[in-house]
């Protein structure tokens, strides 16, 4: 019984993903050709989502969106969950101090979401933005993360990744990035070196808790117009200082780290 009870509820998610995916209301027939569901199964799971106020149908246009429902559930996540509301104040101290865009993200299986972002006092057009999920394999908060998890988690992340080449300097193969996260625990920090998006870099260090649990990462970032790496490398002890004043308090308050019992 459990195991139909999880197969429904992935296949519902797996729906409400899918409507995310466009970007834009939705028609059934749209869904339908992208969806592995048969008709009348895919039909049922956005009858029940409906129901549920997960997805909103508007019946003059027959059209889907996400539903309102979604809204309440990811602002308490992110007020639960994120790192965002612990790391508020530290983001903003270093802010401050050295004026250049900072970004806050937690892993989401095998990509990153940024959780929160500071603009630089010259603000720079990328593509990261609070909420955004990107691919963890060519950014340095993603690097910076993945640097410094378990083997078997970091083999299940390695396997999700698309190997996508955004940039002549995108690493585009698990052999590369390994070699790539041995240097980056060797020397204690990540960079992204135009391995995103072209003009970007930027320079990320992980925050862990005590016992070295992945908790999230923070990068500031810059453009190749007005920074270099040798630049952003000056940054490294003040992000640091950073990541464990957040550490510590994500630990004390809302990711104690508790005993396995047998």
């Amino acid at each position: 019984m459990q195991s139909k009870i999880d197969g429904t509820v992935g296949k519902a998610l797996a729906v409400l993903d899918e409507v995310a995916h466009f970007g834009r209301p939705v028609r059934f027939s749209d869904l339908l050709a992208t969806s592995a569901y048969p008709k009348a199964t895919l039909y049922r799971l956005l009858q029940t989502l409906t129901n549920q106020r997960m997805l909103s149908h508007d019946p003059d246009t027959g059209m889907y969106t996400l539903g309102v429902r979604l809204v309440r559930l990811a602002h308490d996540a992110w007020r639960t969950s994120s790192l965002a509301p612990i790391a508020r104040p530290y983001l903003d101290a270093l802010s401050e101090k050295i004026g250049e865009t900072v970004h806050l993200a937690q892993l989401d299986h095998a990509q990153v979401i940024y959780v929160d972002k500071r603009n630089a006092l010259q603000p720079l057009p990328m593509y990261s933005e609070a909420g955004k999920v990107g691919p963890a394999y060519c950014t340095g908060v993603g690097k910076a993360m993945m640097a410094y998890l378990p083997e078997d988690e970091l083999a299940g992340v390695l396997a999700q990744q698309s190997w996508h080449r955004f940039t002549d300097g995108t690493l585009t193969d698990a052999a590369a990035l390994q070699a790539e996260l041995s240097a980056i625990r060797a020397r204690g920090h990540a960079y992204d070196r135009e391995e995103h998006e072209l003009g970007i870099i930027c320079v990320a260090l992980p925050i862990r808790s005590e016992r070295g649990r992945v908790l999230g990462a923070i990068s500031v970032t810059s453009s190749t117009l007005r920074s270099s790496l040798d630049t952003l490398d000056t940054f490294v002890p003040l992000i640091r200082d950073t990541a464990d004043h957040i550490a510590r308090e994500a630990q004390n308050w809302r990711f104690p780290e508790t005993k396995m019992t047998a």
